[in-house]
């Protein structure tokens, strides 16, 4: 042993004692067993490469776990790997001063799909700080929609104020200049908010806008508001622009109201007038389309060539038109783009599906499941909706009530699914005590009953199986534990199958060598099939296991079988010369059955015959020359009765054994006829029972075939059976080729036994031919009824077949009569045609239709008064010709071709 060796050896021991004794287990499942149990102590990357190293060449599926493990660990590397790589980006994304809320989600779409791990740290607390940040990105542009809209109402009060009286716009004006105020103040803190730089560039423009417009107006009120009050103490003052206010410090100072001048516009041609309204209405036509379909940008266009429509011919069109114009510019300007329009569109779906959760129709719940995963989904498609749109808060707010509602069943499903898990939890729980339990008090099987054993841990399998659903992670929790009191209780029985398999692989050896043994003990094998079987019954072995060494185990044994048929099959093939001409002939018998010419087929049948008579005249000489044999040992045995017995014997002894060997292996060719050594002179007989039973005189030979059926008193006589096979002497049978007739009847008792094979050939041959020629007659009946329908109907008696054709009973006298018939120029009347076909029917035996079947009954009763007419099946001819002597008639000629399809095969 070299040096590398010996330090491979050190390895594999020190890796043995590692694993448990993993390497020198004695099973594959004791081996995994140990793997597993090892890999449960977490080893390190280089201790388990070195395992995989040396198991991967002993046991592939010890060796999978370890790569399974080897391949978990590279993954988790990977993953961290990945976790640093994603963890780097997102905390970019934080630091950075203006973010942009698409990279933020981009970041985490694009992690997940990269497989990074976003449930663990550091990508967890990264995500949820990119999470708040975007939220908080998304509440100050919430916060401007708000501040945007405040200042709107703002704008609204103070129009309303200039619409009343003095003396409450000088009341409400305090208010005003509070909420004033208040709503720079906030403004002033949304501009100061540390996300203001990341939100979208709209806003902050959105928000100067609001806040020029309200103090725009704040400030007209103001000084509008100063002036009026200055205006009420001095009479000298000007009035203000408010037209309410002014008529108000009119009537104070005592000026009745000024009366505005109407301002007529001047006339216009009408031509002129109608090609301005066509362009405006153009225009206004395209908006009104755009803004209804939600397209964006598309109505921005429409909206500035209305406007310039307006510029041109503002003056040239009616007031109507130009406040259609007016109300769609307006629409078309609060329409910001087809995002908006189709994110609340998708809003109020959401609402509606939302909504929709609780009001289903009965026997229609959802169950809890379903509604979590249906809640999410909903959630999910709002958040893109709110990330493509601006905020509708009013949809929001139902569509949270909606899911807060329907997240009730949620919480009542968990619940019931805590429940039901924490009771699982407990029956596996029991049913490892259980199975503990059992282990300790049964360390061998009762009664060495292992099957019963094994049958009991499948029981515990199944109960396990079927103890309930639990998370994951109290799964991973229960399963070490089961494995262990598992193991625990199945230890006897893996010891005992492991002495099983060590018996069956012994078993396994001595069935190679009984069947490389050049004879086959039948009795040792049979005697090693009842050792498995026994062993089999008694041990139970994994299914799959157990037919891999039953195939190992019957493979030798099944082979010395298939060469000691092999060597049968090959003397049965060695055929004689006279088998050969046999074969020669059922050959050519069946190229004349294929002809179909029945001349043909009857001479092979012929040819057939001889080729048997020949294998009689075979066994005659043979039968000959035994005879000549014979005799000459009774010339010897008469000079020397001793010595003669003496030397026979063993000559006897040979042909037996030569005759059993013959009728074993089928080659007549090779079988010689047994010479059997003569019987001893018989004694002489004193006295002899007076029995004259067949075979009981000594001058009458025995017959062989005494007290069988057939063997009666009355089976030599004369009665109704004695011309009958079977009774009285038995007839041979088709497969006795020791004894086979010829066609004609004559025995050929001492024809040789035929080969399998040329038997079988002949037997197939003569019955083919037999069909082939009945087949033939029935072709050749069925073309003689059509040509005898055919002479009837066109009245042609040389369209009759000939007598040959018709068959022996319608030759001579009945065919002439059948010609007079077809020729008579006198027809016979309907009527009596019509009796002499109830004649043939009852001759024939065939059904009559239904119409006739009154007709029929009443010519069966008057047949029976008169007995000594002839019977109908004795006058069928005759009948037959009166038919053919009537007209033709379709009906009439169906039933005469269907009752002589049965009277000319009799």
């Amino acid at each position: 042993m070299t040096s590398n060796q010996s330090a491979k050896n050190t390895d594999i021991a020190s890796l043995d004692r590692l694993t448990g004794g993993a390497f020198t287990a004695a099973t594959a499942g004791e081996r995994a067993s140990r793997i597993r149990d090892w890999l449960l102590t977490q080893p390190g990357h280089e201790q388990l490469a070195d395992v995989f190293k040396e198991l991967s060449v002993k046991d592939k599926g010890a060796a999978k776990l370890v790569r399974e493990k080897l391949d978990e660990a590279r993954r988790a590397k990977g993953q961290e790997a990945l976790g640093a790589e994603w963890a780097a980006k997102a905390q970019a994304l934080i630091d950075t001063a203006k973010l942009n809320i698409a990279d933020a989600l981009a970041w985490q779409r694009d992690a997940a799909k990269a497989g990074a791990p976003l449930s663990k740290e550091p990508l967890l607390t990264l995500k949820g700080q990119l999470s708040e940040r975007v939220k908080g990105i998304e509440d100050l542009q919430h916060q401007v929609q708000v501040q945007r809209e405040a200042a709107v109402l703002l704008a609204q009060r103070i129009e309303v104020l200039s619409t009343k009286a003095l003396a409450d716009a000088q009341t409400a004006v305090d208010a005003l200049r509070t909420d004033v105020q208040h709503w720079q103040s906030q403004a002033e803190t949304l501009v100061f908010n540390s996300n203001w730089v990341s939100v979208d560039a709209k806003f902050p423009a959105l928000l100067d806008a609001s806040k020029g417009q309200l103090l725009v107006v704040w400030d007209a009120f103001q000084a509008a508001l100063a002036l009026a009050l200055t205006a009420a103490q001095d009479a000298a003052a000007p009035l203000p622009p408010v037209p309410v206010w002014a008529d108000e410090i009119r009537a104070l100072r005592g000026v009745p109201a000024e009366v505005a001048p109407k301002v007529s516009k001047p006339k216009v041609d009408p031509e002129l007038r109608a090609q301005a309204q066509a362009a405006v209405k153009a225009a206004l036509a395209t908006v009104e389309q755009e803004v209804s379909e939600g397209h964006g940008k598309a109505s921005a266009g429409a909206a500035a060539g209305l406007r310039n429509a307006l510029k041109e011919f503002g003056k040239l069109i009616d007031a109507k038109l130009e406040n259609q114009a007016h109300a769609a510019l307006s629409a078309a300007g609060e329409l910001e783009g087809w995002q908006r329009w189709r994110a609340d569109q998708i809003r109020e779906e959401l609402v509606g599906k939302a909504e929709g959760l609780l009001k289903r129709p009965d026997g229609q719940a959802i169950g809890g499941r379903k509604m979590q995963e249906t809640l999410r989904s909903l959630r999910d498609q709002w958040k893109q909706t709110d990330q493509g749109g601006v905020p509708n808060h009013a949809l929001w707010k139902r569509f949270d009530e909606a899911c807060n509602e329907a997240y009730k069943v949620v919480e009542s499903w968990l619940e019931k699914v805590k429940a039901e898990s924490a009771e699982h939890r407990a029956q596996r729980l029991a049913l490892i005590d259980e199975v503990k339990a059992w282990a300790a008090a049964n360390r061998t099987a009762l009664d060495d009953d292992w099957k019963g054993f094994n049958r009991i841990l499948y029981q515990f399998s199944d109960r396990w199986r079927e103890a309930g659903h639990v998370g994951e992670k109290m799964f991973a929790e229960l399963q070490p534990l089961w494995k262990a009191a598992f193991a625990e209780a199945a230890a006897p029985l893996e010891a005992v199958q492991a002495q099983s398999l060590a018996a069956r692989q012994a078993m396994i050896e001595e069935a190679k060598q009984l069947g490389a043994m050049p004879v086959l003990r039948i009795d040792a094998v049979k005697s090693l099939q009842q050792r498995w079987q026994a062993q089999a019954h008694a041990i139970p072995v994994d299914r799959r296991q157990e037919q891999k060494l039953w195939d190992a185990f019957r493979k030798p044994i099944d082979d010395a079988f298939n060469r000691k048929s092999a060597d049968r099959e090959k003397a049965e093939a060695a055929l004689g010369a006279r088998d050969r001409a046999v074969l020669d002939a059922a050959k050519a018998l069946e190229a004349a059955n294929a002809s179909g010419d029945a001349t043909a087929i009857r001479a092979a049948m012929t040819a057939l015959d001889a080729a048997l008579h020949g294998q009689a005249q075979a066994q005659a000489d043979v039968a000959a020359a035994g005879a000549g044999e014979q005799a000459a040992q009774g010339l010897v045995q008469q000079e020397n009765p001793v010595s003669a017995q003496a030397e026979s014997a063993p000559v006897a002894i040979e042909n037996v054994a030569t005759e059993a060997a013959a009728e074993v292996g089928g080659d007549s060719s090779a079988a010689v006829a047994p010479v059997v050594a003569p019987k001893p002179a018989p004694k002489p007989v004193v006295a002899v029972r007076g029995d004259d039973r067949p075979g009981m005189k000594k001058e009458t030979p025995a017959d062989p075939r005494a007290s069988k059926f057939g063997d009666r008193k009355d089976a030599g006589r004369g009665g109704r059976d004695a011309g009958k096979p079977g009774f009285g002497d038995r007839a041979p049978r088709r497969d006795d080729r020791a004894g086979m007739g010829d066609r004609n009847g004559a025995p050929m008792s001492s024809a040789p036994r035929l080969g399998d094979t040329a038997f079988r050939a002949q037997r197939e041959a003569m019955e083919n031919a037999q069909f082939a020629l009945k087949k033939l007659a029935a072709q050749a009946h069925g073309e003689a009824l059509v040509q005898l329908l055919s002479a009837w109907e066109k009245r042609d008696a040389a369209l009759l077949p000939t007598a040959q054709n018709l068959g022996g009973r319608a030759a001579g006298q009945a065919r002439s009569a059948w010609v007079k018939a077809v020729s008579a120029t006198t027809a016979v009347k309907p009527e009596a045609a019509s009796q002499h076909l109830l004649r043939l029917e009852m001759a024939a035996e065939v059904p009559t239709p239904a119409e006739h079947l009154d007709a029929r009954r009443g010519m069966q009763l008057q047949l029976l008064t008169r007995r000594n007419d002839p019977a109908p099946a004795q006058t069928w001819a005759e009948d037959t010709a009166q038919v053919l002597a009537a007209a033709y008639d379709a009906t009439q000629a169906r039933r005469l071709q269907n009752v002589l399809k049965v009277l000319l095969k009799r």
